[in-house]
């Protein structure tokens, strides 16, 4: 018993204990250890990780080594305009072609075709290539493609090592990336980083908006090479950086490109699928006046005459909700599924009409390449004592001068600041269409649909036609 005390309250006779108890510990895991080989034993501490950190380095380097030869750097000039009158008078600016700028580009066939942005060359009065190879050679313009900001040009070579295209579709969120190009002119520059996000739309630059997101580094001079993945193919055709952003890069998605590349070099030009109607996403307001969910489709605001969707019976109010077999749940999504489909080709799709699915056939039309007019984003409504805004009827003869049937139809007066007509996106002039499914109201009309707190118009301002909520 006295020596069990002594145990604990003597730190000098407990320690050469515990020695005794760690040593015998010790030596009995020496005897019950598996048998290391010497080369094991050899092997200092971290190996693994310096392996999987070497095996993603040598990708790396196998997909820098196997792209290079089918990228080239793309040096323009182009006309300096210059509203100095002094400049002018000394010839300088104005018609002397000083602007130089560089840019990327992929070779796209072994005879000299080569992919780029068609911001790169839009404005050039010359382009040369720089070839991986040394070889500094001219190059002409095939066609250009402003809507999806792609171009192809032409050098006079043979042999060159055309690109690899992935299936973009098939990309994932995530997956590790390599951008090759020439930043500032440094030509042939690597950088890596990941998929960040794919369909990325309603950046407001392009007609055509269905880019993959990354943060692999691009910088000016990387507009028009390529995006590829581990395996060396082209995923992408770098086109733009968000200026304020840092990591946040896109890139025309590799289907897409090939398809306009295709297209320019068959027909010098790009001909897109078409169905003929105007569409916005559902806000949360109007899924909720619709009693749909806002993720249900793209909701149709204007079909045009004589289109592919008006001999489909399309009206305005209904919900595209599948493209050809293909569920789409916005705006974005149903132009992305469309342009896989050839002009001319007959696709089914899926519509909600009151609350009622149904399908029906249509054959899709060659796109027209004009200005896509913005439907204004609805902001979540606050409380007012009012919806905010007064109307007028317009003369028969002023419905008649902008399509409309020869009667007086509603339209906005004033708009107050901060109201929920204001915050439902409404201005001055804009013409009332349509109020909780009468088309083309007077005013009566509108302010009876009003009557309960709540109404769903449909406005028309210019060239633009659009559906929005405003709730008392």
């Amino acid at each position: 018993m006295a020596l069990h005390v002594a145990l604990f309250v003597t730190t000098e006779a407990l320690f050469p204990m515990k020695y005794l108890v760690l040593k015998a510990v010790s030596f009995a895991a020496v005897l019950l250890a598996p048998t290391l080989t010497l080369a094991q034993q050899a092997q200092p501490l971290g190996t693994t990780s310096q392996l999987e950190a070497r095996r993603l380095s040598d990708a790396f380097v196998n997909v820098a080594e196997r792209v290079s030869p089918s990228v080239v750097q793309i040096d323009v000039t182009a006309r300096e305009e210059t509203n100095d009158p002094f400049a002018r008078m000394l010839g300088v600016g104005g018609d002397s072609p000083v602007a130089r700028g560089t840019g990327s580009g992929v070779v796209f066939t072994p005879d000299g075709a080569i992919l780029t942005n068609n911001h790169v060359v839009d404005t050039a009065l010359t382009i040369n290539v720089h070839l991986r190879d040394g070889r500094f050679l001219p190059a002409k313009l095939v066609g250009r493609d402003p809507a999806s900001d792609l171009a192809v040009i032409k050098v006079d070579a043979q042999g060159l090592v055309a690109a690899r295209f992935a299936d973009s579709d098939a990309s994932r969120v995530g997956e590790m990336v390599v951008a090759i190009g020439s930043p500032f002119g440094l030509g042939y520059t690597v950088t890596t980083g990941v998929v960040s996000a794919k369909g990325r739309g309603g950046l407001g630059i392009n007609a055509i908006e269905d880019y993959l997101q990354t943060d692999a580094s691009i910088n000016p001079g990387n507009s028009g090479g390529p995006l590829c993945n581990l395996d060396g193919q082209v995923l992408g055709i770098n086109t733009m950086i968000v200026g304020r952003g840092s990591g946040i890069g896109f890139a025309v998605p590799s289907n897409l490109a090939r398809r306009v590349a295709e297209q320019i070099l068959k027909t010098g030009h790009a001909e897109r699928a078409w169905i003929g109607v105007g569409t916005q996403d559902l806000s949360p307001e109007l899924a909720s006046a619709l009693h749909v969910d806002p993720r249900a489709g793209a909701l149709v605001n204007m079909v045009g005459p004589n289109t592919p969707a008006e001999r489909a019976r399309l009206k305005p109010g209904d919900i595209i909700a599948g493209v050809g077999g293909k569920t789409v749940h916005d705006s974005h999504e149903l132009i992305r599924e469309v342009l896989t489909h050839d002009v001319n080709s007959q696709v089914n799709l899926e519509v909600v009409r009151d609350g009622h699915h149904y399908g029906t056939q249509i054959t899709l039309a060659a796109r027209p390449e004009q200005a896509i007019p913005t439907v204004p984003v609805q902001q979540q409504a606050a409380p007012q004592g009012g919806l905010g805004l007064t109307i007028r009827d317009i003369t028969p003869e002023q419905a008649r001068s902008i399509g409309l049937s020869a009667k007086p139809i509603a339209v906005v007066s004033t708009v107050i600041p901060g109201s929920s007509a204001d915050r439902a996106g409404i201005k001055t002039n804009d013409v009332i269409v349509e109020a909780d499914g009468v088309a083309e109201p007077s005013t009566a009309q509108v302010q009876q649909a009003a009557q309960d707190g709540v109404v769903v118009m449909r406005l028309k301002r210019e060239d633009a036609t659009f559906y929005t909520v405003v709730r008392r």
